[in-house]
């Protein structure tokens, strides 16, 4: 004998539903922002590989502000440096920056457009409370141009976002 759901059922799966997709997608990219930092995940990317707090070898100071600004704008890097970037938070929204190719920083963006309270925490990434700071440790361990952004919905569309050039070693 074949089961059929009740009307029942069935209403109680549509109301759970949302909450299910919200959440397989708000944890599709690790856990929640602010959220206590376990061990660092050191997973190959394009734009490098995370490190560890003691080994940057010098800290550049990203302000961010509700203007839709990122200052400096620009950063040049050597092939293998270590970089302790500090986004600070001179705004009075929530801000962040993350780490990536431009096509990636764009895909990105609108997928916080469609899902902006998506709860992610990778170590490329650094999400800041309005008056606070945050840090991205990384090893640029690769040549090209990258970006840094802010993509919470409609930042990133303002221009908040910057280049990262990496030259290679020589």
């Amino acid at each position: 004998m074949k089961h059929t759901p009740s009307r029942r059922q069935f209403q109680l799966s549509l109301l759970a539903l949302p909450w299910a997709l919200g959440s397989t997608l708000a944890h599709a990219h690790g856990e929640a922002h602010g959220k206590p930092a376990g061990p660092v995940v050191k997973e190959q990317k394009p734009w490098g590989i995370a490190a560890e707090p003691r080994q940057a070898q010098r800290t550049v100071q990203i302000l961010m502000t509700d203007d839709m600004k990122l200052s400096p704008s620009h950063l040049n890097v050597r092939e293998g440096e270590t970089l302790r970037l500090r986004a600070v938070n001179k705004g009075k929204v929530m801000h962040e920056i993350v780490i990536g190719t431009s096509a990636e920083l764009a895909e990105h963006a609108e997928m916080m457009k469609k899902f902006p309270n998506m709860e992610h925490e990778e170590p490329y990434m650094a999400h800041v409370p309005p008056g606070k700071q945050g840090d991205i440790v990384w090893t640029f361990n690769r040549p090209g141009d990258f970006e840094f952004a802010c993509l919470i919905a409609g930042h990133f569309e303002a221009g908040m976002r910057g280049t990262i050039r990496v030259a290679p070693k020589t």
